[in-house]
């Protein structure tokens, strides 16, 4: 791919949710600026403070007050990390933006690279994890296993073992805005608008401060909100299961009367009939079940609410200039 010229590019845009991250903020800023120093670009860092109860805004806002570079987007309450994202996003003015967790788990020196994929004519730059420190081994084997089946089961193909840490261009970025669905997998999103896209890889580091806002409940509402975002499959196995169900039970019914009329066996009784109703009801009450994820997504969708409030925008200069 050839370069891009260099002067076509004048704005680099950070975008970093974050939920009850006062230990590790004021680390994770000077990082990224250390990081981004040597980088022949402007910057912008756009904070999204996702309802946080500790005192992440007032850091936020001590960092504003010393760097005119910072955006401070306040929400109105907790959306949770995909609609917190999108609200940075939708104020990312660079002409390239790089998302990253403000939880120092994906280094910012890393946007360097990312940086240089883009120059070479890239639109989306995914940072491949090829090791997940500090995190407990079943939640690296459940992660391994989960983003494997999610590339086989979807519409499009997901990148395996890849976070919201990448960097996208404006014109991808463009693309992704016009995506307003309310149940947001931004890993899939990414993936969906296509453009080219390529990947570096990297060892994620553990935490660098606080615990994660992540609990298992959370973690599998998020794996069945990028299953039912991106594929019908669950639908067509339940429809499969039905059908399959349906034929053994067919088989049964055959082989049954056949042992009575030519053996004189009697019937099953109690003990057979209960597990089969048993597995049958089990059966029907799965189907029922996700056949009520996506109709409880369709519902969702169909209120038209918007996917966040802002209680209040502390813009950085170069977005004031753009409000002028």
């Amino acid at each position: 791919m050839e370069s891009k010229e260099s002067d076509a590019k004048d704005l680099l845009s950070i975008v970093a949710p974050a939920y009850n991250e006062e230990a590790g903020l004021d680390k994770f800023y000077s990082r990224l600026i250390g990081a981004v120093k040597d980088i022949d670009i402007n910057l912008e860092i756009i904070y999204v403070n996702d309802g946080s109860q500790d005192s992440t805004l007032e850091i936020m806002s001590k960092q504003h007050e010393k760097d005119s570079r910072i955006t401070i987007i306040d929400l109105s309450r907790n959306f949770g990390k995909e609609i917190a994202l999108t609200a940075g996003l939708d104020h990312a003015s660079g002409d390239a933006v790089v998302v990253i967790d403000t939880d120092l788990q994906d280094p910012p020196e890393l946007i360097s690279q990312l940086v240089e994929k883009w120059n070479q004519g890239f639109d989306v730059v995914n940072a491949k994890r090829t090791k997940r420190n500090g995190e407990s081994a079943f939640k690296k084997i459940t992660s391994y296993i989960y983003y494997r089946f999610l590339y086989q089961m979807s519409d499009i193909k997901i990148p395996k073992d890849t976070g919201d840490f990448r960097l996208l261009s404006r014109n991808a970025l463009d693309a992704l805005l016009e995506l307003r669905e309310k149940h947001r997998y931004m890993k899939g999103l990414f993936a969906w608008v296509g453009y080219s896209q390529t990947e570096i890889t990297y060892e994620r580091d553990q935490r660098y401060a606080g615990e994660t806002k992540w609990n298992f409940l959370g973690l599998v509402d998020l794996a069945f909100e990028g299953l039912t975002s991106f594929s019908v499959l669950p639908l067509r196995l339940a429809s499969l299961l039905g059908f399959v169900t349906a034929f053994l039970g067919l088989a049964f019914a055959v082989i049954i009367i056949i042992k009575k009329i030519m053996f004189g066996d009697p019937v099953a009784g109690y003990p057979s009939i209960v597990v089969l109703i048993t597995f049958i009801g089990g059966i029907q009450l799965l189907a029922l079940g996700i056949i009520g994820e996506y109709l409880g997504r369709v519902f969702n969708e169909t209120k038209n609410r918007p996917l966040y409030l802002i209680k209040d925008i502390k813009p950085s200069d170069y977005l004031s200039g753009l409000d002028e």
